[in-house]
């Protein structure tokens, strides 16, 4: 299994496909396997590269705090471990964030920016949010947290009719379940995270996705986003809630490889 090595944590990645790079970055959970619904039909085209943050699924684990900018490094060392200069990123909520971050640092790097259900400052809502989440982990342990997860990631339909297959994931995401403190740091930090005056330092050509159903982090939040990214588009889907990437593959697929071919011609 390859690793990219040389920092603090060696980070577990993927290569798929061939063609011109697509890096993507998972939200909270950090674990790559969050773009299964994505790989096939990306890399027909691309060759596309998912990784585990540090902390989480197969990447070190024994961390400290992480900034975003470290974040941000981590993924430019996956980008050199898998021997790639530029590749077009994407990035769901908190991976956007540390996409936006890479664009920002080292633009060189970045062909395109997607991010998917992101926000430059967590508002109130989201705050809220994240507390009933914080809380549910603290009192209860990750098997509570991963048993509320879906509430918040996907419409209420999609969850009844999906029932059998979110419980036999459950299991899954509970062994592979970050520490604790991991967790609530990284839940801390993007919580912290403000990156309202550096936007329109933002150059590189960028796509904000966001679904209007969203639950967790409203699509506002990208319309916000979008006030302050030079020239950045704003695609949104009615239905799929904030994982609408799982709920509608096919829309978020299609979208991402319009938006790809469109940069790289």
């Amino acid at each position: 299994m390859p690793y990219a090595t040389g920092g603090d944590a060696d980070l577990y990645y993927e290569v798929h496909g061939a063609g011109t790079p697509i890096l993507l970055s998972a939200g909270m959970g950090g674990s790559g396997s969050f773009w299964r619904p994505q790989v096939e039909a990306l890399s027909k085209r691309h060759r596309v590269i998912v990784y585990d943050h540090a902390g989480t699924g197969r990447s070190g684990r024994d961390i400290g705090p992480r900034t975003i900018a470290r974040m941000a490094d981590d993924m430019a060392r996956v980008l050199d471990a898998a021997g790639v200069e530029d590749a077009h990123v994407a990035g769901h909520a908190i991976g956007g964030i540390i996409g936006m971050e890479l664009a920002l640092a080292a633009p060189e790097r970045v062909r395109s920016l997607t991010v998917v259900n992101g926000w430059a400052q967590a508002d109130a809502f989201i705050r809220r949010c994240f507390e009933v989440r914080t809380r549910i982990l603290q009192a209860s342990g990750p098997q509570a947290y991963v048993r509320a997860q879906p509430l918040f990631l996907y419409p209420p339909r999609w969850i009844a009719e999906n029932a059998d297959m979110l419980e036999a994931e459950e299991a899954h995401m509970v062994a592979h379940f970050p520490a604790v403190d991991t967790m609530l740091s990284r839940i801390e930090t993007f919580l912290a995270f403000d990156g309202r005056a550096r936007l329109s330092q933002i150059r590189v050509p960028t796509l904000l996705a966001a679904a209007r159903d969203d639950a967790l982090v409203p699509s506002y939040l990208s319309h916000a986003l979008g006030a302050g990214i030079p020239d950045a588009r704003l695609a949104e889907v009615d239905w799929g809630a904030h994982a609408f990437t799982t709920v509608s593959p096919d829309v978020f697929n299609d979208m991402m490889l319009a938006f790809c071919a469109e940069t790289d011609r």
